[in-house]
């Protein structure tokens, strides 16, 4: 059987996502994208922030760093929810072309990796906590349970996030609860050990140092896109419901992740009044200590506070597997011509996950995160910039967001390039070609050249390399598929002189022997108005009977 031909595993991967599919109400969307609030990767993080640079300088950071990504996360959200279409075929249609956008499914398959292994690092912990187990068998036990969990997709994601939210706030608000009646929690979360303890004096360089470290998060509206464009369309009247749940489940996440913030640091601050801070940044430690607080005994509190971890763990992580499948699987089906179905490249996700795992990539998260941000921020603000910039303000570029192949130019310079200058430009501050200062602050660098540079090359380039060829097909219902036969709707289909008839997104993108010959040569791309035939430009039809 082939699992590509499976609904159920492969939730629309790589197409546009249909109304008969997007059968979840908003709501039930908005408690899967709020997965990511369950992660203990924020409670270590924090820690490790607090812990080098004091509450002061993190508290600050942390907040010039939302409010930074939030409007750029705000702008991807919409957008997809919209049209109903994940970030890498957003990509595509917002300045980087077919093949553009290749580099960034690599790049967001890297986040998706980098947080899947670090959460199961700390799942492992918990596993190894209560069973004994070794640590790098502990990599192995959580890599694999991850695989059934996500095959199925938002099936089995949505029933499983819904059903143990309320679990999860229950013994969260304990713990949270626990610290916060201990004695002097205020003057646990503010003090610090940095330099032996007291307060931390705040520095301009501190702030940006955090907050550019943190920039890095805003790829995360890729994996909660990945459930947006499964939302059902707006109902007349009710608009307001509909954005939002998109803003709650998008950049709402960077809201959630304040709070996140003071409630981890209440909890480790208390916890390092029991424990050392390397014991009290661990999640299995940290909240033994609190629950312990309460229930008085060490092994209860130790059981609940591995049920909490592993139950926080298995919920990120399964966003973090899924949309990792899906990233995969938009970067290999333009490289390989294939797509063997969304759950094969779940094994690879989890395959590369246990690989990073036992390379220790929990000791090193800060290091990888801030390499990172220099690339993830690039691709996120230039995304943003077209979306805003180009076809809102100055509408230098297609109002519509084309993701089709048949559509698209293979590169457009707008925002591949853009994404590429500001990445080598910041990660060459990154390893001290500008000073200190620059090398501490690389990922604001990237951030500036990625907006400033889209409307630069879009004006320059008079917006010519967004759209390849027009179209003639009607504005809805559904076409059947020349080469696969199934019926797709209108959105995710083009026509298509080499198989004589229309085609769809997904098997147009695996089609490895038409040579693109339905589009013309990328240096004469088609002006607006030009006459179209059979979705064609007249001159690029004429050209491609005159070939066959």
């Amino acid at each position: 059987m082939d699992l590509a031909d499976n609904p159920a595993l492969e939730d629309y991967s790589l197409r546009y996502a249909p109304s008969t599919f997007r059968s979840w109400t908003p709501w039930m969307i908005v408690m899967s994208c709020l997965a990511g609030l369950s992660a203990m990767a924020g409670y270590a993080l924090n820690a490790a922030f607090v812990n080098e640079f004091g509450f002061g300088n993190s508290v600050l950071g942390f907040a010039v760093a939302m409010v930074i990504t939030l409007p750029l996360m705000l702008a991807a959200a919409y957008a997809i929810a919209r049209k109903h279409i994940d970030i890498d075929l957003l990509t595509r249609g917002a300045g980087f072309g077919y093949l553009g956008s290749t580099l960034t499914s690599l790049v967001y398959a890297t986040y998706t990796l980098i947080f899947l292994a670090y959460e199961g690092a700390i799942m492992a912990q918990a596993v190894t906590a209560i069973s004994g187990l070794d640590i790098h068998l502990s990599y192995v036990v959580v890599a694999v349970v991850m695989i059934p969990l996500t095959v199925y997709g938002m099936t089995f994601s949505s029933k499983f996030q819904a059903w143990t939210w309320p679990i999860w706030v229950v013994l969260i608000g304990i713990a949270i609860w626990s610290a916060a009646t201990a004695p002097h929690p205020l003057d646990n979360m503010v003090q610090s050990h940095v330099d032996g303890g007291g307060v931390v004096t705040v520095t301009l360089l501190a702030v940006f140092t955090i907050a550019a470290a943190q920039l890095a998060v805003a790829a995360q509206i890729g994996e909660q896109g990945d459930y947006l464009r499964l939302i059902s369309d707006p109902v007349p009247g009710r608009t307001g419901r509909w954005r939002l749940a998109v803003f709650f489940g998008g950049p709402g996440v960077a809201l959630f992740g304040m709070l996140i913030f003071f409630a981890s640091t209440l909890l480790v601050g208390y916890a390092e009044t029991r424990v050392s801070p390397e014991r009290a940044a661990e999640p299995v430690e940290l909240f033994t200590v609190v629950y312990e607080r309460i229930l008085g005994d060490h092994q209860a509190a130790l059981v609940l506070a591995v049920v909490l971890v592993l139950l926080s763990q298995v919920k990120i992580n399964i966003m973090n597997t899924y949309s990792g499948s899906l990233s995969w699987s938009n970067f290999f089906s333009r490289i390989l011509h294939r797509h063997p179905g969304r759950a094969v490249w779940v094994f690879l996700q989890v395959g590369l996950s246990l690989v990073l795992m036992e390379l220790d990539i929990y000791h090193n998260i800060i290091t990888v995160l801030a390499w990172y941000a220099n690339i993830g921020i690039a691709w996120i603000a230039a995304v943003a910039s077209d979306l805003v910039i180009n076809k809102r303000l100055l509408k230098v570029s297609p109002p519509q967001v084309e993701f089709r192949r048949a559509h698209l130019f293979n590169v457009n310079p707008v925002g591949f390039g853009s994404m590429v200058v500001a990445g080598v430009v910041s990660m060459a501050a990154y390893y001290g070609a500008f000073g200190a200062t620059a090398a501490a602050l690389s990922p604001f660098i990237a951030l500036v050249i990625a907006l400033v540079l889209p409307p630069v090359l879009a004006v320059a380039t008079r917006g010519r390399w967004y759209i390849a060829r027009g179209s003639d097909l009607p504005a809805d219902g559904e076409l059947p598929c020349a080469v696969c036969h199934g019926s797709y709707d209108v959105s995710d289909m083009a026509t298509c002189p080499f198989h004589e008839g229309t085609i769809c997104s997904l098997c147009c993108s695996i089609e490895a022997t038409c040579k693109d010959g339905c589009k013309p040569s990328p240096w004469r791309p088609v002006g607006a108005g030009e006459p179209v035939l059979l979705g064609l430009p007249v001159r690029v039809r004429a050209a491609a009977e005159e070939t066959a």
